[in-house]
């Protein structure tokens, strides 16, 4: 009788433990497979540096109210910055930062680098900053969030002029890298006007190399990518047409439902080439939260960067840190992305009043996007907003 009962006990222990090896082994293959659609999205998400915001408004009046939105170059192994300022007579103007390694601008000139007078001397506007008055940013006019590139040893910058609610259109100034290290600003070139008159338009990118040889202008990114090449960038508006975009509220467009992006607003930095496709970085938000602002975003084909190759199922930045809500609560808006030692940098504006800075490797950044093939909502046709 005993020995039949330490038979069962030890057949009991035997059926107990392979029951549970069999499960353990069902359960980790479960959690392989759902680890693996999770790791992807983790390694998209961009890391704020812990010395945020790097750049805050300063004592100079034309710095005293924000600054914010800057773009960004690497140039003889220094970071540039050229942010949007904003001073309490509410202009922007166009600033400069540099730094050696990308996070502490030591170097901030106290003048701004560039003004963009009223182009229409439009005299209606009350001269303080003023953030009910004019949501902008609280600016009334001047130079907005500048986005830059070098191309073929000239470095161009294209902004949002702005004037007015019924005047916002897109500018591009021009100077040679050379005046631009030697801080010879006063050598801009004038401004060429590249969209098209009684238009709102915005926010408009160059490619930082030529496609097909030509200028290649990215205007609109929603419904559709829309890009405009050209053989010479200045001439637009001057000998050649105007460029043509789409022209409307993105509010207006239909949006997709219980996405993060069910609204997608604008184009951030000017793309970063990869050997997989152009980063492309936009903004956008969510139906259920419209006032919270984040960053997004897609992997454009190499040769034509009209179609997109994949495209984060997540928000890489979101505006959850305090300095992303002292003052225009729950905005991130980047317009500089450089690369410096395989370190993607997105420089980035704050609550519509401080620069700020987040990282990610290049390389798991790009091969983590690539990872999410299933998880996206681009049609064939390249739409955004479906």
């Amino acid at each position: 009788m005993d020995s039949v009962f330490f038979i069962d006990i030890i057949v009991f222990a035997v059926l107990f433990f392979a029951v549970g090896a069999l499960f353990s082994v069902i359960f980790f293959k479960s959690s392989q497979k759902r680890y693996k659609k999770i790791h992807p999205i983790r390694h998209l998400l961009l890391g704020k540096h812990a010395k945020n915001p790097i750049l805050q408004p300063g004592t100079y009046p034309w710095t005293a109210e924000a600054v914010m939105n800057p773009a960004a170059l690497v140039l003889d192994d220094k970071t540039h910055l050229v942010y949007r300022a904003i001073g309490n007579d509410g202009v922007s103007r166009l600033g400069y930062a540099s730094s050696d390694e990308g996070i502490t601008f030591d170097k901030q000139l106290s003048y701004p680098i560039y003004t963009a007078w009223k182009p229409r001397n439009h005299t209606s506007h009350i001269p303080i900053y003023s953030p009910t008055l004019y949501p902008s940013g609280g600016s009334f006019g001047g130079c907005e969030d500048p986005r830059m590139v070098l191309l073929g040893g000239q470095i161009y910058v294209t902004f949002n002029m702005f004037d007015g609610w019924d005047f916002i259109r897109v500018a591009v100034i021009s100077i040679d890298r050379h005046d631009f290290l030697a801080e010879r600003f006063w050598k801009w070139s004038k401004p060429h006007i590249l969209s098209r008159p009684n238009e709102t338009q915005k926010n408009w990118v160059l490619f930082p190399e030529k496609i097909g040889n030509k200028f290649a202008v990215l205007h609109s990114i929603a419904p559709e990518i829309e890009i405009s090449y050209h053989n010479d960038i200045e001439s637009v508006g001057v000998t050649e047409p105007f460029i043509k975009s789409w022209v409307g509220s993105r509010s207006d467009l239909s949006c997709r439902k219980n996405v993060w992006d069910s609204r997608v607003r604008s184009t951030g930095p000017p793309p970063v080439k990869t050997e997989q496709g152009w980063l492309l970085f936009y903004h956008a938000n969510d139906e259920r939260e419209p006032n919270r602002y984040k960053l997004g975003v897609m992997l454009l084909d190499n040769d034509d960067p009209t179609k997109v190759l994949h495209r984060s199922s997540v928000p890489i930045l979101s505006p959850d840190a305090p300095y992303e809500n002292h003052g225009k609560p729950g905005i991130v808006y980047a317009c500089g992305a450089v690369v410096r030692d395989n370190i993607l940098f997105i420089y980035y504006g704050g609550a519509d009043k401080v620069v700020c800075v987040a990282t990610v490797p290049l390389d798991m950044f790009v091969r983590a996007l690539v990872q999410e093939k299933e998880l996206l909502f681009i049609n064939k046709n390249t739409q955004i907003i479906q």
